[in-house]
């Protein structure tokens, strides 16, 4: 059981008590899990689905932009101020409190959707780079696997953070690519704020598929090891240090989540958005993947377009294969009671870096076994999306529990939004099954 704070506690020990400074730029300068987290979040997978949604309807589903954005931010909190009050990640958690099989069914649960992902991502980063070099992707593919692994392996954390930091910048080219794209403004705010909802099991699918790629399992781990990471980066280097939470730290984590869930989704709609203006409007409505769109967008949009579209997806995956390769790697060592940390080096945590290497390597078998890496882009964010529910609710029961939490336990209307998650999802997922053909 963990030991929970005293309600009101400011946790001075062992800790220098921070006073939020007023300017705007060190707001910034603050932001760390949570903007990374929502810029993982836009990982190829992710940019795949919005593409395949803008093209095949349009403008129409933009309002799922603004509707996820609560859900997923209320997520994302949650499981920070489960790392940030427990002093643990998620899988620790779940260890210290439920049987061997709940913790094991979600680590599995996590590491077979994280795989999948990691397998389409890399085969579209190999594609789109195939795309602008001529050089084929069969090449491509292990180049990134290697690049990705030697970076994790090799790197500390805090030189991680600090350039994942720096690549959420690429995401913004979506944006620029929005701009050349020239769409319709009044159709855009019509479905912005009127929801559109088709019943077919195309448009459920799709609709599944966006949840799965905003509100992935896989972040739920990344976001809680990525605050105790923080903690430990502060000198707090044991759970005892760690445990319980000012308030200053749990409102700067959650400027940090509100921050990095609002990136996201504002990378998500004006993807959907450029498709929509170009490759939908012009007829263009059954492509595959975003390297299909980014094909396409070129006589439609320009070569400006076609550049940043290719560009900002190479970029996101390598924030996205890292963090899906990391929290697999988080989930097992927590789980498993392993020495595991980006902080610690290769040799001392000789377990939590071969969960990464297996994770890129089978990712990269998935390429040359002859599974589609298009195909793979689309029902990866599908699969998160049917996956997701089961562990929301354990991230709920935790959070909402003060035997875990203490008096941090989760106010009711971040466990109301947590719930209302978890029912969209799960009436999402059983529309697409029931008209599915």
């Amino acid at each position: 059981m963990v030991n929970a704070p005293r309600p009101g506690s400011q946790r001075l020990k062992g800790k220098k008590h921070r006073i939020a400074p007023p300017q705007l730029r060190r707001f910034f300068r603050r932001l760390g899990p949570g903007l990374i987290t929502g810029a993982a979040d836009d990982d190829p997978s992710g940019i795949s689905t919005y593409s395949v949604t803008g093209a095949a309807f349009g403008y129409a589903p933009l309002w799922t932009a603004l509707f996820s954005f609560p859900l997923m931010t209320a997520v994302q909190m949650m499981c920070a101020r489960l790392g940030l009050v427990t002093g643990e990640g998620l899988a620790s958690v779940i260890r210290r409190r439920y049987p061997r099989w709940v913790l094991w069914s979600a680590c599995a649960l996590l590491v077979i959707a994280n795989t999948v992902n990691i397998g389409a991502d890399l085969g579209g980063m190999a594609k789109v780079t195939e795309m602008v070099t001529g050089i084929r992707s069969v090449f491509w593919t292990p180049v990134y696997a290697v690049i990705i692994g030697s970076f994790l392996i090799w790197s500390s954390y805090y030189a991680i953070a600090r350039i994942f930091k720096w690549l959420t910048l690429v995401l913004f080219s979506y944006v620029l690519a929005a701009l050349f794209a020239k769409p319709d403004w009044a159709a855009v705010l019509r479905s912005t704020f009127i929801p559109h909802v088709e019943w077919s099991g195309a448009y459920w699918a799709t609709l599944v598929g966006i949840f799965g790629t905003t509100i992935s399992p896989y972040l739920f781990f990344w976001q809680a090891s990525q605050e105790v990471e923080e903690e430990r980066e502060q000198g707090e280097l044991t759970v005892e240090a760690r445990r319980g939470a000012t308030n200053f730290e749990l409102r700067k984590s959650r400027n940090d989540v509100v921050t990095g869930m609002f990136f996201s989704n504002l990378i998500m709609y004006f993807i959907i958005l450029t498709t929509a203006a170009t490759l939908h409007a012009h007829g263009k409505t059954t492509i595959s993947t975003a390297q299909d769109a980014a094909e396409a967008l070129r006589p439609l949009a320009g070569n400006g377009a076609y550049w940043l579209f290719s560009l900002g997806l190479i970029g996101a995956g390598m924030i996205g294969v890292p963090v899906l390769a990391g929290s697999s790697a988080y989930a097992v060592a927590e789980g498993a009671v392993w020495r595991g940390s980006l902080a610690d080096g290769a040799g001392l945590a000789r377990e939590f870096y071969a969960v990464i290497a297996a994770g890129l390597a089978l990712g990269l078998a998935f390429n040359y076994a002859g599974f589609n890496a298009v195909s793979m882009l689309f029902w990866s964010a599908v699969l998160n999306g049917v996956l997701a529910p089961p562990l929301i609710v354990i991230v709920l029961l935790l959070t909402s529990n003060p035997a875990v939490m203490g008096a941090r336990a989760n106010p009711p209307w971040l466990a109301s939004l947590g719930w209302i998650t978890v029912a969209v999802m799960t009436v999402a997922s059983c529309a697409m099954f029931a008209t599915w053909k």
